[in-house]
């Protein structure tokens, strides 16, 4: 059974990931419990606009072979003839299947390497990495496409490439244990990373503008990653389902109403034979009563019918034929303790005392089914990526200025403190193997996740 990650994204982001097989179906439930006193509530946070503002997610092909490109590298060296539509997608795709698997295996061992605190282990570790990584590019560089059309993706790739390649390795290099008994190896790195740099200045990929500006690079690299993650990362549509139910439940109960009014003025042109101002004002009320008492229990006749049904369904797509990869079911509406499933509400019950303040549950499930029975040579999963952006969460929190005072002998300190809130949030997976589930503490102030706990079964 594949365990399902969570992790910080970005400061106020969290990020919850995790690996398909082909065919394969898993359902994900997350339980936000949300103190009362960081003031969301249906009427202050609407769950549907949540979801499309703050809520993302991403699917591409996966390997944990971090060196998969060695296998894909056969695939750039092919050179096609003609300038034939279906030549130049192909080469796309395997280009950046490459790429995109160069990026996710470099960001991984670079991960890897700077956990290693010692710096007999760390040097080899990184010269070793070195040498792999300038294998590769080499392998990417040693075959140019002649096409000019096709030149343009090949020069993208590289680009970024070589951009990402020097970035990793000055990261590298600048988080590292530092040792003057390996300033050799300090050097060669610190070289790999100037032939990185002349190497883009050789080939005239920036412009002098864009160096000199770092928002500017940086952005440009930004949407040269996206390029290359076209026919890797899935394409997504996403469908609203209950649009056409919301239309029927909307004109059947306006039909109720509008019988029911015409019922009440019939009545009145009988009572009244002739039009006066009382005949006036009555049926002025009645129309006013009907516009009132119309949305409000539509919004009501609505909120019954939609409780627990899915609310959207994401669709990816392969980016280049368009074929259907994975379906995605979505949900996400506040509920009370008793709509909590057994296990959930146990593992809730677990905390300390102290910890079990009131609070709003909001509750997001996804089903997962991936449709394709097979992916391409060299992957056998799927990576799929939920984010949630917890901005909206702390819009209410006071920022909580306040100073902590101690008494030192005869002399008073005090120091700044912050007011901090905490969040509980319940993660369970289910698949056809059984049931996972865990609890984490979401520690954040106004500005920042202060930090993220995985808690053991009993707290």
């Amino acid at each position: 059974m594949k365990k399902v990650k969570l992790s910080q994204d970005e400061n106020l982001s969290i990020k919850i990931s995790h690996q398909l097989l082909p065919q394969a179906m898993q359902r994900i439930d997350l339980y936000f419990s949300l103190p009362v006193e960081m003031g969301i509530s249906p009427d202050t946070l609407n769950a549907e606009d949540y979801f499309y503002s703050n809520i993302k997610s991403q699917s591409a092909y996966y390997s944990d072979q971090l060196h998969l490109p060695l296998v894909r590298s056969r695939f750039i060296s092919q050179r096609f003839e003609g300038e034939n539509k279906d030549g130049q997608s192909d080469y796309r795709l395997n280009l950046n299947l490459f790429s995109y698997q160069l990026k996710i295996a470099l960001d991984a061992d670079i991960k890897q390497t700077l956990k290693l605190k010692n710096a007999e282990e760390f040097y080899p570790a990184a010269i070793v990495l070195a040498e792999q990584i300038s294998g590769l590019v080499k392998k990417l560089r040693r075959y140019t496409p002649p096409d000019s059309q096709l030149n343009s993706f090949y020069e993208n790739a590289d680009n970024f490439l070589s951009w990402h390649i020097e970035q990793s390795f000055l990261k590298l290099i600048s988080r590292g244990p530092k040792s003057s008994d390996f300033s050799t190896e300090r050097e060669f790195l610190l070289a790999f990373c100037r032939e990185e740099n002349n190497y883009r200045a050789e080939q005239n990929y920036n412009s002098q503008i864009t160096l000199d500006d770092p928002n500017r690079i940086t952005n440009k690299m930004r949407l040269l990653q996206r390029l290359i993650e076209y026919g890797v990362v899935f394409k997504k549509k996403t469908r609203y389902l209950d649009a056409n139910l919301k239309r029927l439940v909307r004109g059947s109960v306006t039909a109720v109403i509008m019988a029911f009014v015409m019922v009440l003025v019939l009545n009145a042109r009988s009572s009244f034979t002739e039009v006066t101002v009382a005949l006036i004002a009555f049926l002025g009320v009645i129309y006013g009563l009907r516009e009132t008492f119309k949305e409000d229990l539509t919004s009501l006749i609505w909120r019954k019918i939609q409780k627990g049904r899915p609310k959207w369904q994401n669709l990816f797509s392969h980016s280049v034929d368009r074929k259907r990869i994975l379906s995605q079911t979505l949900w996400l509406e506040y509920i009370k303790n008793k709509d909590l499933p057994e296990s959930v509400n146990t593992l809730f019950q677990q905390r300390r005392q102290q910890n079990k303040q009131d609070a709003r549950l909001l509750h997001f499930r996804c089903d997962n089914k991936v449709l394709a029975k097979e992916l391409l040579p060299g992957y056998d999963e799927i990576q799929q990526q939920i984010f949630f952006n917890l901005t909206p969460f702390v819009r209410f929190l006071k920022k909580g200025a306040g100073r902590l005072y101690d008494l030192d002998g005869q002399k008073i300190s005090s120091q700044g403190v912050e007011r901090r809130y905490q969040i509980n949030l319940i993660l369970r997976s289910l698949d056809k193997e059984g049931e996972r589930i865990q609890r984490f503490k979401i520690t954040l102030n106004r500005s920042e996740i202060v930090n993220i706990e995985a808690m053991p079964e009993a707290e």
